[in-house]
C-alpha cells in the first residue's frame, strides 16, 4: 500500500515529519521493490517500527517503509531454541508466538511497543549485569541493501520448519553481524531477525523503597548480586525505588499481582494520577517536590510472581522525552552524585525521575556496552517541558565519565566526538561505504552521528 502525503510523527511527539510517500510494504518483495523504486527517483528511504525513539533516528524525509504488516514468526528451531521473525513483530506479541515452543527472551527493555527491529536497530536493552542489550539476541538477520537486493547474515533458518523438531538454519557473512545487529537502520531494511531464545522462565518481583544513600554505598554489589536490578529516584526526595527480579523455573509457583491491585498501581497511580501530576507540575512548578514525596510513598512497594515478560516490562501512557547514557558499571555512583547535585543546585523542579539500570559488555560495534561492563543513567522530562537546558548540564556531567549516548535518545554528539568513544567507529563507517555508498538509507540524525 502506498499513500502520497501524510505526517509521521514518533511517540515522544520530538520529531515529526512529513514524506514524500509512506509505503506499508506486506512482502520481502515488496521492500525489494520500493528501495528499488527509491533509487531510481533519487530518494531517501527509511523503516520505521512503532517510533519509540526520541532522536530522529527513524525519520524519512522521502520514503517511509511501515513494516508493520511484516510481522509473525518465519521459522523455528527447537533444538537450538532459535526463532526468525519478521522485523515488523512487535516485542510485545512476542512472548505468544514463543509460548507454543516453551520459550521467551532472554531479556527485555521495560517498555515492549517497539517493533523488534526498532529496539535492536537503537540498542534498546533491559537490565542485568550478567545480560546483554536486545541485539545481543540476534544470531541472525536477512536485509535489503541501497540496490534492492537481498542478503543474509549469521543464522538464517532458511528452509526451516516452524512445527518440526528443528530447522536447518546456514550462515552466511557472519562476520557481518555484530555490525548490522545494532545497524542504526544505516546499512539496510531489516526484513527478519533470528534471535536466540531460552526455555520460558518465572520471574520473583521484589519492589521497595530503601534510603537512597545506603543504596548508593552499595549499588555495583547489589547489581552484581541479583539477576535483574534497577532503581528510580524521584529529585527532590532521599529515596531509591528499588526493583530486585530473581529468575526461577517455568514450573515455579506463580503468584501474581491481583488485577485489582495491578490496575490501581500501574494505570490508576503510573499513568492516570501522574499525567495529571506532571501537567499540573508543568504550570506549578513549586508544587514537583510534594508530589515527589507523596509518588515515594505511594509507589514501589510490593511483591509478586509471574512469567518473564509480565515483570520486565511496565505500560507507559505519559508521554515523556528521554536522554541516557551509559557509563562504566564503576562510574555510575560518583556521576549519580553529581547529577543530585546538579538538580540541586540549579534549583530545577524535575517531576520524572532518574532511572539506573545495568548490562554485561558485548563486542557489537555500535553498542553502547562495546567492550566493558555498564551501568546506564536515564533522565527524563515530561512532553510539555523543554528539556534543553536540563539535559545539556546532564550531558556534561555523563561525557566526564566516559558516558555512550543510547542511539534512540536524546543527545547532541556528532561523529567526531562519537569516535573517540567506539573502538570500531571507523570500520563500521567504512561498512556504510561500502554497503550504501550513495546514502540511500541516512537522514539528518544518521549524517550527524556517522558522518555525510
Amino acid at each position: 500500500m502506498t499513500r502520497i502525503g501524510g505526517k509521521w510523527e514518533n511517540w515522544g511527539r520530538s520529531v515529526r515529519v512529513r514524506p514524500v510517500r509512506i509505503e506499508r510494504p506486506s512482502s520481502v518483495e515488496a521492500v525489494q521493490r520500493a528501495v528499488v523504486s527509491a533509487a531510481r527517483s533519487n530518494l531517501r528511504v527509511k523503516a520505521v517500527g512503532a517510533g519509540h525513539s526520541f532522536t530522529g533516528i527513524a525519520v524519512a524525509p522521502d520514503v517511509l517503509l511501515d513494516l508493520s504488516d511484516l510481522h509473525g514468526v518465519l521459522d523455528v528451531d527447537r533444538e537450538r531454541m532459535r526463532v526468525r521473525l519478521f522485523a515488523g513483530t512487535r516485542l510485545h506479541q512476542i512472548p505468544g508466538l514463543l509460548r507454543p515452543y516453551g520459550l521467551a527472551m532472554q531479556n527485555l527493555g521495560d517498555i515492549d511497543r517497539q517493533s523488534i527491529t526498532g529496539a535492536t536497530s537503537t540498542g534498546t536493552h533491559g537490565t542485568g549485569a550478567t545480560f546483554g542489550g536486545i541485539s545481543t539476541q540476534i544470531v541472525g538477520a536477512t536485509f535489503v541493501d541501497a540496490e534492492g537486493e537481498l542478503h543474509s547474515v549469521g543464522d538464517t533458518l532458511a528452509g526451516g520448519d516452524t512445527g518440526g523438531p528443528g530447522a536447518a538454519g546456514h550462515v552466511e557473512n557472519p562476520d557481518l553481524l555484530p555490525a548490522l545487529a545494532l545497524g542504526l537502520g544505516a546499512l539496510g531494511i531489516i526484513v527478519d531477525i533470528t534471535i536466540q531464545c531460552v526455555p520460558a522462565f518465572i520471574l520473583h518481583a521484589l519492589e521497595c523503597p530503601e534510603p537512597l544513600d545506603a543504596l548508593l554505598a552499595e549499588l555495583p554489589a547489589r547489581a552484581a548480586a541479583a539477576d535483574h536490578f534497577e532503581f528510580y529516584w524521584f529529585p527532590h526526595t532521599d529515596v531509591a525505588l528499588t526493583k530486585t527480579d530473581t529468575r526461577l523455573p517455568a514450573d515455579a509457583p506463580r503468584v501474581p499481582l491481583s488485577r485489582l491491585g495491578k490496575w490501581v498501581d500501574e494505570t490508576l497511580l503510573a499513568n492516570g494520577a501522574y499525567r495529571v501530576v506532571c501537567a499540573v507540575g508543568a504550570v506549578i512548578p513549586a508544587l514537583i517536590p510534594s508530589f515527589a514525596r507523596l509518588a515515594t510513598r505511594a509507589t514501589g512497594n510490593r511483591e509478586y510472581t509471574d512469567v518473564s515478560h509480565r515483570v520486565l516490562t511496565q505500560r507507559r501512557t505519559v508521554r515523556f522525552r528521554e536522554m541516557e547514557y551509559a557509563l562504566p558499571v564503576e562510574n555510575v555512583v560518583p556521576a549519580f552524585n553529581e547529577l543530585r547535585a546538579l538538580i540541586a543546585e540549579r534549583g530545577w523542579r524535575i517531576s520524572f525521575p532518574v532511572e539506573v539500570r545495568f548490562a554485561a559488555s558485548d563486542d557489537l560495534w555500535l553498542s553502547t556496552a562495546h567492550g566493558r561492563e555498564s551501568a546506564y543513567i536515564a533522565v527524563h522530562r515530561y512532553h510539555r517541558e523543554n528539556p534543553t537546558e536540563y539535559f545539556h548540564a546532564v550531558e556534561r556531567i555523563m561525557l566526564a565519565h566516559g558516558g555512550r549516548p543510547h542511539w534512540g535518545k536524546m543527545h547532541t554528539l556528532d561523529a567526531s566526538q562519537l569516535a573517540e568513544l567506539y573502538p570500531r567507529f571507523a570500520e563500521f563507517v567504512a561498512l556504510r561505504d561500502r554497503l550504501d555508498p550513495h546514502r540511500r538509507f541516512t537522514n539528518t540524525y544518521l549524517d550527524r552521528v556517522l558522518g555525510p
